[in-house]
């Protein structure tokens, strides 16, 4: 048996096919397209839809998939009738007018009940659902089902509309994670009659002909692409884990963080697993940062450009995106005038900072796994193994935990065995002057104390 995933992320979405030995054996790329709409910025639906089901049905064709599974980013959701959105699916990178905030914002949820931080833009996709709910109310009236990303992309290949729990419980307002139900919101807002019946993730919703196959493909139910890594490696029973899930986002999720420490001036949240249980959370946009502090750096960085950016004291501090543990702070770069290679090594120097911060933030003192795109070729994980000795760290076997983690939940809902590779041991990088690098940005960014006593002796 054969899989095609389809991973849609913010900036490039992919399709993957997966044998059931794990093995990735083909791929296609592409980037969405943001365009301006009756003043919003929304998806390129259009164009996204004949490039995911152009790719599917070469999956088909060329390789025999006999299903489809989605993992989308989180932030976004469709307002669809019985056969078409009925509203461009809108990008979550855009702030409500000031006036419209003003009267939204009033209406959100308390964080003791929906553990999602108030977060500026669509951070919250309960937030741009009001906001779109203020300004087209058409829109809403003649919805029949509010779906989320994965959910949309796999009715629009042909399944049934479903609700999904990973995905709602994604820090959108709209979940209660203690009561395992819909929050407050969502009955104050009349929507709960529009949130369709909750299948699992991976679940069989439906079926398709496509190309010449002589027998229709599956339509898998889908999956918030964070909470699939998790899936991918919580599977192989590895014991506890904090699992740092690198993308446009990096997202650092620990089952075993104490709810109560959860901070939400600090983008610190709650997550839910494909299960239902709470996974507290923490994250920042790392990928965003990286490619606006290394100007757009492509492939590998040098080892000397890391020490030489040390060595110089070369720094990049906090916040180059909205969000993230440190909001409000205009990013820059200090030290001396940076070329290339250290400015793009002081990029992973950041990522690596930020990582090592949200780990004291979410009380990880057990195993960590590095996954994503973002440690290509291993260097993000052995600083971070570097930086903290007293933790066991690997990475996983492939860069695309997410999509590896929904293949497994799509071929375990059909009772198929499915062979993930295990992750790998990391070895700790062995830079001069790493630690008291740290230490120097740390107290630059006013955070050594705090960090140091959420820790917990995690070091």
């Amino acid at each position: 048996m054969k899989v095609a995933v389809l991973d849609f992320g913010k900036t490039n979405s992919k399709l993957f096919v997966f044998g059931q030995d794990g093995r990735i054996l083909d791929e296609r790329r592409t980037q969405p397209k943001w365009i301006r709409q009756d003043g919003f910025s929304v998806l390129d639906e259009a164009a996204l839809h004949d490039w995911a089901l152009g790719a599917v049905t070469e999956a088909v064709e060329n390789h025999g998939a006999e299903g489809v599974m989605v993992s989308g980013h989180g932030c976004t959701f469709a307002l669809v009738d019985d056969a078409a959105l009925t509203h461009a699916i809108l990008d979550y990178e855009q702030e409500p007018p000031a006036e419209i905030a003003a009267r939204i914002d009033r209406r959100i949820p308390d964080f003791a009940e929906t553990f999602s931080p108030r977060l500026p833009l669509g951070f919250n996709y309960g937030r741009h659902m009001l906001w779109l709910q203020d300004v087209d109310a058409d829109a809403f009236a003649s919805a029949r089902s509010i779906l989320g990303y994965p959910q949309y992309w796999s009715w629009r290949l042909g399944g049934r509309a479903v609700s999904e729990v990973s995905y709602l419980g994604c820090h959108s307002h709209l979940w209660a994670p203690r009561k395992r139900d819909f929050s407050s919101l969502v009955d104050a807002e009349g929507w709960r009659g529009r949130m369709p019946a909750f299948a699992r993730a991976g679940a069989v919703i439906g079926e398709r002909r496509l190309g010449g196959a002589e027998r229709p493909i599956a339509i898998h139910n889908g999956v918030h692409d964070s909470n699939a890594a998790l899936h991918a490696y919580r599977r192989q029973e590895l014991g506890r884990l904090t699992v740092v899930s690198t993308g446009t986002w990096v997202v650092v999720l620990n089952p075993d963080c104490p709810l109560d420490v959860l901070d939400r001036d600090r983008d610190m949240l709650v997550n839910v697993d494909v299960d239902g249980g709470p996974v507290p959370t923490i994250r920042f946009m790392g990928g965003r940062e990286f490619a606006a502090i290394s100007g757009g750096w492509q492939g590998a960085i040098p080892h000397g450009s890391i020490q030489q950016a040390i060595d110089a004291g070369i720094m990049a501090l906090p916040s180059f995106a909205p969000g993230g543990p440190m909001p409000d702070r205009p990013g820059r770069l200090v030290g001396r005038t940076p070329d290339a290679g250290e400015r793009a090594a002081a990029a992973l120097l950041y990522v690596a900072l930020m990582v090592d911060l949200c780990l004291d933030l979410i009380h990880s003192q057990d195993t960590v796994i590095v996954d994503g795109g973002l440690n290509t070729g291993g260097l993000l994980a052995g600083l971070l193994a570097e930086l903290r000795p007293g933790q066991a760290f690997l990475q996983g076997a492939t860069l695309e935990g997410s999509a590896t983690g929904a293949a497994a939940l799509a071929f375990e809902s059909v009772g198929r065995d499915f062979a993930a590779e295990a992750p790998e041991p990391v070895d700790a990088a062995r830079f001069v002057g790493l630690a008291g690098y740290r230490d120097a940005w740390r107290d630059r960014v006013g955070r050594k104390g705090d960090a140091i006593k959420a820790a917990g002796g995690a070091r």
